[in-house]
């Protein structure tokens, strides 16, 4: 369901591998979410760092939307950069496990593998 890998890297220079990974498989960053800074200015003492990307292929959404519109909620797809005990992580939930969980169809299943390979290459170019 996990699909994690950790890294040497700060955790700056991850985020920074990770975004120019996601453009260079055509994928688009539409915000990213840190977490951490987001907690920390709430009050809360939160020393890990995290941040959140929402990556997205125009492409891919749409099929997926195309076939049931209820899978906007899904979208997009979340690949996270995050500190655990000293370390710098990279990981996100796998989109056919995700999927199948909501979708039997085979077309939705096959886009989500095909999206599956794209963002473990990216969080693996990232590591």
């Amino acid at each position: 369901m996990y699909y994690i890998v950790e890294t040497n890297k700060s955790f700056e220079q991850a985020s920074t591998d990770l975004d120019a990974a996601v453009k260079r498989h055509e994928f688009g960053v539409l915000h990213i979410h840190d977490l951490g800074a987001t907690l920390r200015s709430k009050g809360i003492a939160f020393e890990e760092q995290c941040r959140v990307f929402e990556v997205c292929n125009p492409a891919q959404a749409a099929k997926v939307l195309s076939t049931d519109m209820r899978l906007n909620m899904a979208l997009p797809c979340r690949i996270s950069v995050y500190t655990e005990k000293g370390k710098t992580k990279l990981g996100l939930i796998t989109p056919v496990k995700m999927l199948s969980s909501l979708s039997q169809d085979p077309a939705l299943l096959e886009v989500a593998k095909e999206v599956e390979e794209k963002t473990i290459q990216m969080v693996d170019e990232a590591k």
